[in-house]
């Protein structure tokens, strides 16, 4: 709800970080925190478009509106509870907060979503902790051996 896309740093910083990578960013989209366009969104882009891996950031605090973890469980089919909780763990390193992030990581069909804080920092570095997996997740899902 607070960020348009000339202030969404963390976005920017997500897709710079794909792009680093070797990723390619197919769609990027900023989103009220609305559980049920949420959900929408994270259907087509798993359902639809078929991507490999969904970022989100925000909306995984304990503020009354912060409903992406919610939204994540509702429509994906496995949860990835290690990743998550790596990613807690590891953001106990920069901040003793990182404990109140809910994000998830969870699959629905072949795509992998990772839910990641909203703060720039906070979603680069939590990305970080778990992106070396990510491919391998993704292979996995798709019938690949380890």
């Amino acid at each position: 709800d607070s960020r348009d896309r000339s202030t969404d740093l963390s976005g920017d910083a997500l897709e710079a970080c794909a792009l680093t990578w070797g990723g390619s960013v197919i769609k990027r989209v900023i989103l009220p925190d609305e559980r049920g366009q949420i959900c929408r969104t994270l259907e087509d882009y798993a359902d639809n478009e078929k991507l490999d891996i969904i970022l989100t950031t925000g909306g995984t605090g304990v503020g009354p509106r912060d409903v992406t973890p919610e939204a994540t469980r509702e429509v994906c089919d496995r949860e990835l509870p290690g990743l998550a909780e790596q990613i807690r763990l590891r953001g106990l390193e920069q901040v003793r907060s990182a404990l109140l992030t809910r994000g998830v990581v969870a699959m629905r069909g072949n795509s992998v979503v990772v839910n990641l804080p909203g703060s720039t920092r906070g979603a680069r570095f939590s990305l970080e902790v778990v992106a070396d997996l990510l491919p391998h997740v993704t292979r996995m899902a798709q019938g690949g051996g380890h």
